[in-house]
């Protein structure tokens, strides 16, 4: 039984290790793939220039630090040029027809799809249509579903029902490009403090990622509140009347 004890005790600390190293491990690796390929990609655009002017003499097949900075502009300004190329009508059929071309490939295509839906989740415009996250009674009346209102009105529908009613979109997860768009009464719609793109990242992440506010709520419940302190003075008793 003691034996059984320290097992669970040592598995607990085990896990409780892992969720404090894992995360820093894995942004430490994410940052040094990001040195890597912007290392590479500055070798493809600084093709034009000789070896030896930009990389070290040592012969250890580094770029020099300045030459990094230089190519890091370049591709800075190399997005800026094809978003801005991506606004107009031109931009936009070549955009189409890469999309279609990539769909196109099997296998890659789902890698594409899945990736291009993420990065629209988090755009500008799709947060825009966003007004507030809300939450709503869904599936059932014991559950609810979080949801996005992407309309203060429907004015036909409204006049239709004779109440006012909400557009809300109920997106699925962990993919919020997809969902359901419902149309409910407004006494049927309560709406959270948090933000939207909170709201996404709770979607995203199944639940595990709680908002700033709700965690420190979370906090607050689990701190205990402070004993009372034995040297507090009493409350007087009372003097008792005494008979002349």
């Amino acid at each position: 039984m003691r034996m059984k004890r320290q097992m669970t005790r040592w598995r607990a600390d085990f896990f409780a290790g892992l969720a404090v190293v894992l995360p820093v491990v894995l942004s430490l690796a994410i940052v040094r793939w990001l040195f890597g390929t912007v290392s590479q990609v500055t070798d493809m655009l600084l093709f034009f220039l000789p070896y030896e002017m930009t990389h070290h003499p040592d012969g250890s097949g580094e770029v020099l630090w300045y030459w990094s900075l230089v190519a890091l502009l370049l591709t800075v300004a190399l997005l800026a040029a094809i978003g801005r190329l991506a606004r107009n009508y031109v931009g936009r059929k070549i955009v189409q027809f890469v999309d279609w071309l990539m769909v196109q490939v099997p296998l890659l295509n789902k890698v594409y799809v899945t990736i291009k839906q993420i990065n629209e989740a988090f755009a500008g415009n799709r947060r825009a249509a966003f007004k507030r996250v809300v939450l709503i009674r869904y599936p059932h009346p014991d559950s609810y579903s979080i949801g996005f209102l992407t309309s203060d009105e429907h004015p036909e529908v409204s006049a239709r029902l004779g109440r006012r009613m909400l557009g809300v979109f109920l997106p699925t997860t962990p993919n919020p490009t997809s969902g359901y768009l419902l149309v409910l009464p407004e006494d049927e719609v309560i709406f959270l403090n948090m933000s939207v793109a909170e709201g996404i990242k709770l979607i995203i992440s199944l639940g595990s990622v709680v908002p700033p506010a709700r965690m420190a709520e979370l906090l607050e419940r689990q701190t205990p509140a402070p004993a009372a302190s034995d040297s507090a003075p009493s409350k007087p008793e009372p003097a008792a009347d005494h008979a002349p």
